[in-house]
């Protein structure tokens, strides 16, 4: 029984080509489109059975942003997912938005046809494996690592920055303002405020902060991508 459907992906190329095939095998293609994240308003408003929506990242923030409007709007549609290989987080997103499937980009055109199909039915049109993947991840999703160096370094301004691994190097309030070419008065201030935004009450404390949570690295980074 033919699918009445819109296909949408990243690349134009691609959501044609698929449209075509899916054409040829008695399907209803309503449009074809390009780019996923520009999609939703065509979905609601041509009301298609399926969506077929292709991405390149499903582990993007906001890859499926799309979906979570279509299904706002028009929750009788039912979208299928195309996407790379796909990791546990990208599909847990895409369940997570509303889609009704998840098929890989390589699949056959049979194995798209079927998951039409299905997700029109009402069904989860994904393999049991990804499936098994995409709930263990929204069951326990994995912490993304606090990288406390790389916060802190946000707090600072580059010249607060320099005043920090001047202190972590041992320099004195006169030896940082000869160095960075300011009064000793404005140095001063300067260390104050980087005391201040770490958190810390002695400059003793500041540079064993720096060197625990990797900053002072991350500094030298920066300031050798900054002199290029």
């Amino acid at each position: 029984m033919a699918v009445r459907l819109i296909v949408v992906d990243d690349h134009r190329l691609l959501a044609e080509a698929l449209a075509s095939a899916l054409k040829l095998r008695g399907h209803r293609v309503l449009a074809a489109t390009a780019p996923a994240a520009g999609s939703a308003e065509l979905v609601i408003g041509r009301a298609p059975e399926v969506c077929l929506l292709g991405t390149s990242r499903p582990a993007d923030p906001g890859a499926f942003d799309p979906v979570v409007r279509i299904k706002q709007e028009r929750p009788q549609v039912a979208v299928v997912v195309l996407g790379p290989v796909p990791s546990p987080r990208g599909i847990a997103a895409a369940f997570a938005a509303g889609a009704s499937g998840y098929v890989r980009h390589d699949e056959r055109i049979e194995g798209v046809e079927r998951a039409m199909v299905k997700a029109r039915a009402g069904e989860s049109a994904v393999a049991p494996q990804l499936l098994q993947g995409a709930f263990a991840e929204l069951l326990n999703p994995a912490a993304a690592p606090d990288d406390e160096g790389a916060r802190l370094l946000e707090m600072l301004t580059p010249r607060e920055v320099e005043v920090l691994v001047r202190v972590a190097e041992g320099e004195d309030t006169r030896l940082i303002a000869a160095g960075m070419g300011i009064a000793p008065s404005t140095a001063r201030t300067h260390v104050q405020r980087v005391l201040m935004k770490l958190g810390v009450g002695s400059r003793l404390e500041a540079a064993a902060l720096a060197a625990r949570t990797g900053l002072l690295d991350r500094a030298s980074v920066t300031g050798a991508d900054d002199g290029m």
